[in-house]
């Protein structure tokens, strides 16, 4: 982006402490899981940065939190890749184009989202930039929990979520979103709201593993904390009010998906 280095191990994109962060505790999150995204593959970041330590460090951080990640190191590459990233985030101080007409380029033939990533912090170049076509403006140092809630705020305007199914059906489990009722062999069984928020979940995608980030994002609403044994303890309760373990099947190293009895 700028040539300011981006510490891997700090969860300040430029090195810096984020107040926000817990001591001992991984900016990015626990090693690697795929993310599940419902019913569509994991968003196509394209990091335009030509400093090569602060992209590796971003593209890393991005991939630990389920996207598809890749960088680029100058605006006529981007230019040539643009096409098949969902998002792109944008250097503006890049060694063979400026990252303004990179921009202009790129909202002239599409309207893949833009997020320009620049040390220029005047008032004056975050309105070039937005007048350029990007569709938000961070300056360094920013913070990578700030630029993951920006990029999920810009894509939830673009891509709205498909809404889930109200009634479903997996066999003799029947999951009514509308009265939030599960029943099994016709008999009601109660649960908590949080375990139904779960069973639903993992209902209306019975093919996908489900990784413990997308629980905790889309159950309790929660993108930063550690899962810890939250979502251990709701899947073991849930096991019992079924009575199987085989309904919830767990993934090692990854999440969990829909079973069968």
């Amino acid at each position: 982006m700028d040539g300011q280095p981006t510490d891997l191990l700090a969860p300040r994109i430029s090195g810096h402490r984020d107040p926000e962060s817990l001591a001992g505790q991984d900016p990015y999150g626990p090693a690697a899981e795929p993310a599940a995204r419902p019913r569509r593959e994991a968003l196509r970041i394209l990091v335009v940065e030509n400093e090569a330590r602060a992209a590796d460090s971003l593209v890393l951080g991005l991939r630990r939190h389920g996207y598809q990640a890749e960088s680029v190191a100058t605006g006529a590459k981007a230019l040539q890749v643009h096409r098949s990233a969902d998002l792109i985030l944008l250097d503006l101080d890049l060694p063979d184009l400026d990252g303004l007409e990179v921009c202009r380029s790129v909202r002239a033939t599409c309207e893949t989202p833009i997020i320009a990533v620049t040390a220029r912090d005047s008032e004056l170049d975050r309105v070039l930039g937005l007048q350029a076509g990007a569709d938000d403006y961070m300056v360094k140092p920013y913070g990578f929990r700030e630029l993951m809630a920006r990029m999920e705020a810009i894509m939830r305007r673009v891509r709205p979520p498909q809404p889930l199914e109200q009634v479903i059906m997996r066999g003799p489990l029947r999951i009514d979103a509308g009265t939030r009722e599960i029943r099994l062999d016709g008999r009601s069984v109660e649960v908590t709201r949080k375990e139904f928020d779960l069973l639903h979940l993992l209902a209306s995608q019975p093919e996908t593993v489900i990784s413990r980030k997308q629980l905790m994002t889309q159950v309790w609403d929660d993108s930063w904390s550690r899962p810890g044994r939250t979502i251990d303890t709701h899947v073991s309760s849930l096991r019992n009010k079924l009575g199987a373990s085989s309904w919830v099947i767990t993934v090692r190293g990854v999440g969990f998906r829909l079973g069968h009895p």
